[in-house]
């Protein structure tokens, strides 16, 4: 009898361990730079690119879109591009995002802006990628995320909500936009520095920060950020990963492992964020 007891406890433990799991399974990080072109060719996700339109005759949007595999409708993710342009490492990004549940989709910001009217892939060099990112003006990175944005909003896909997503330049950029009217879901800001004053004034979304250790220029701008949008009430979490440099997640084989550590605990934190803001009903 007792034995019959124990083996009927250990299968009702067993039958009932999936509905007493609380935890989202566990994710992992994007691939860094070098293993990007290997896991886009053997990705199983639906990746495209689509020409989004923009204001006053200016050269469309070249865009990748990737759709994740679900059943239901999915918050859409604006990836921001590093100073690099839109390179196979951030399509290799937006591929985990939408493995992550996500619609992503990642402009390229040079759109138009290279030789001949192309974009980040006709620029010969990564420095004159640099320079020519650096050319782009508050308003012309303003035109082009509202135009992703408003090309998400009109997918029979989506549920309507967008967060941005952003590294280094990009990282800067998503900050920006969380001062966006009417307000995003949230900005992920991956080890970009923070908005000027008046910008931190008119941020809404919740901000979730992640920053290598050893990356004092940016760093240096978050305690500000931090004291102003907690003076407003305004959600701003900043989470900095001793030992990493700018640009971790990308560079993961860089700084004796300091670097992989980061992507794999910033990544799941970036996702626990997206998956908050980007599943809520719309009111």
């Amino acid at each position: 009898m007792r034995q019959h007891w124990f083996a009927t406890l250990a299968l009702v433990l067993v039958l009932a361990a999936p509905a007493l799991a609380k935890d989202p399974p566990a994710v992992s990080p994007p691939p860094g730079e070098k293993d990007a072109p290997t896991a886009l060719e053997t990705s199983p996700r639906h990746g495209e690119w689509v020409e989004i339109p923009l204001a006053d005759g200016k050269p469309a949007l070249r865009t990748w879109v990737v759709y994740p595999e679900r059943k239901d409708k999915a918050g859409v993710v604006i990836l921001i591009q590093e100073v690099y342009g839109l390179t196979p490492w951030l399509r290799g990004v937006a591929d985990c995002v939408a493995r992550d549940g996500f619609i992503a989709i990642a402009p390229d910001y040079l759109s138009g802006m290279g030789p001949g009217g192309g974009g980040s892939d006709s620029v010969a060099s990564r420095d004159e990628v640099v320079k020519l990112t650096r050319t782009l003006t508050p308003a012309e990175v303003a035109l082009r995320t509202n135009a992703a944005r408003a090309y998400a909003k009109s997918l029979p896909s989506a549920n309507g909500n967008v967060a941005t997503l952003g590294f280094c330049w990009g990282g800067g950029r998503s900050f920006e936009y969380a001062a966006a009217a009417p307000p995003i879901a949230g900005a992920v800001v991956f080890y970009g520095s923070a908005p000027d004053s008046a910008t931190l004034l008119a941020i809404q979304a919740p901000v979730l920060g992640l920053y290598g250790g050893d990356d004092e220029r940016v760093n240096a701008t978050i305690p500000a950020a931090k004291a102003a949008l907690d003076a407003r009430k305004i959600f701003y979490e900043p989470n900095i990963y001793p030992g990493a440099g700018h640009g971790f997640l990308r560079a993961q084989g860089d700084r004796e492992g300091a670097n992989l550590a980061a992507a794999t605990k910033a990544w799941p934190r970036a996702i626990a964020f997206l998956r908050e803001h980007l599943e809520k009903k719309k009111s």
